[in-house]
């Protein structure tokens, strides 16, 4: 079952290998950071910030 991620999170989060902005991909349940080309997945609404866990994106 998939637990809604509250977006009101994301006014403080910042990745945490840049430090740059995250944005909510809701189909891919993932925080992206275009700077930082990383993608980090959601599970059960809360997101795992680890860099070393993070998808690269292109």
């Amino acid at each position: 079952m998939r637990k809604n991620f509250n977006l009101k999170i994301l006014e403080i989060l910042r990745c945490p290998k840049s430090k740059g902005v995250l944005f909510y991909n809701e189909e891919d349940q993932e925080l992206i950071c275009y700077e930082s080309k990383l993608a980090y997945k959601i599970i059960d609404g809360i997101p795992i910030m680890l860099i070393e866990k993070a998808r690269l994106i292109n």
